[in-house]
């Protein structure tokens, strides 16, 4: 559908919010002991405006960090399989989000609906409503604009409020979802007749062309870059746990007795253990070559394989690092790496 915009009063943000509530689970970025968390809220208030991200993506509303695939029981007669009940996954929207976690949704939609479709993940997201607040501010961490997004970016959103400089929201009506949020509530919203919506976004420059990167990485396999850029590195997972398009996970039935569940549980190609064989080999064996994995699943495999990257430029990554390895930095001298050898 084309893109609609409306105007949502600062009078009515808070009735909007209060709206949806009745309806269904709201969730939204809360202020908890200093930093930012997406939280599930009882009322308006309690959704913050204050942070630039929160610390933790909105990727486990689709895809949890540890989610039942079923359950079974043994018995004399053989093993009993009950799969989940879909119609148990509630409806919920999620206020707030940013721009790279929309799109960071989306893009991790396309791993887990690539053929065959996972029907867990695809149900959580059709349950799932995204209202996404545009950027007016940006740290040094934020590098979205080099991989194609930006601080008004509006894929795997519904609706995207932007704050105006009168403290009312451009409304942008991206999906049927959001178009039915906005029907639903005819009262709150109002038409516009003109929209700049670029004058109210955060400028931020673009550090690289994003064009080439795919090629550039893959150029830059057989280098001695990725054990450089990952001598620091100390396997501790936490750059895959926080990013918003990582989807790697790990399988593991746990059982009591003759009852027991089948489980999937975030995992990390950058652990050691990954790709540990029972014999005792692994194939990637050094942490250059798990962290060489890591960017080039995110720049070549996942843009080669399914049209998005595995990367989003929220910076989260680099922000949380214990040692302060920043992908920011990294994939820009991976491409000067690459340009002085083809020189040569």
């Amino acid at each position: 559908m084309n893109h609609q915009f409306k105007l949502l009063r600062k009078e009515s943000y808070s009735g909007l919010i209060g709206n949806l509530l009745k309806s269904q689970q709201v969730y939204g970025p809360v202020k908890q002991e200093g930093y930012t968390y997406y939280k599930r809220i009882s009322y308006p208030d309690e959704i913050t405006e204050d942070y630039i991200i929160p610390q933790m993506s909105a990727k486990s509303f689709v895809f949890p960090k540890i989610e039942k695939l079923f359950s079974f029981v043994k018995s004399k007669d053989g093993v009993r399989v009950e799969d989940k009940n879909l119609d148990t996954i509630p409806k919920k929207v999620i206020f707030g989000v940013r721009p790279c976690d929309a799109t960071g949704i989306h893009n991790l939609s396309a791993i887990f609906l690539w053929e065959p479709e996972d029907s867990i993940f695809k149900k959580r997201r059709e349950q799932t409503t995204i209202i996404s607040f545009a950027c007016s501010s940006a740290d040094d961490y934020c590098f979205c604009t080099s991989l194609g997004g930006g601080p008004g970016n509006t894929a795997g959103s519904d609706i995207q409020l932007i704050k105006t400089g009168t403290n009312d929201y451009l409304a942008e009506i991206i999906t049927p979802k959001g178009a039915e949020i906005v029907s639903s509530n005819p009262g709150l919203f109002e038409d516009v007749d003109s929209v700049e919506k670029e004058k109210y976004l955060v400028r931020l420059p673009v550090c690289f062309d994003d064009s080439e990167l795919e090629d550039k990485i893959t150029d830059a396999f057989d280098t001695a870059i990725f054990d450089d850029l990952s001598m620091k590195c100390v396997g501790c997972g936490a750059c895959a746990f926080i990013c918003p398009v990582c989807g790697c996970f790990d399988i593991q039935d746990e059982t009591k007795g003759s009852m027991g569940q089948r489980v999937r549980i975030w995992d990390s190609c950058g652990l050691r253990q990954f790709t540990l064989h029972t014999s005792g080999h692994n194939p990637r064996d050094t942490q250059g070559a798990r962290y060489r994995q890591r960017l080039m699943h995110k720049f070549s495999y996942m843009p080669d394989r399914l049209g998005v990257k595995g990367c989003v430029g929220c910076g989260r990554c680099s922000r949380a690092c214990p040692v302060e390895i920043n992908i920011h930095e990294n994939l820009q001298q991976i491409t000067k790496l690459v340009k002085i050898h083809k020189h040569e």
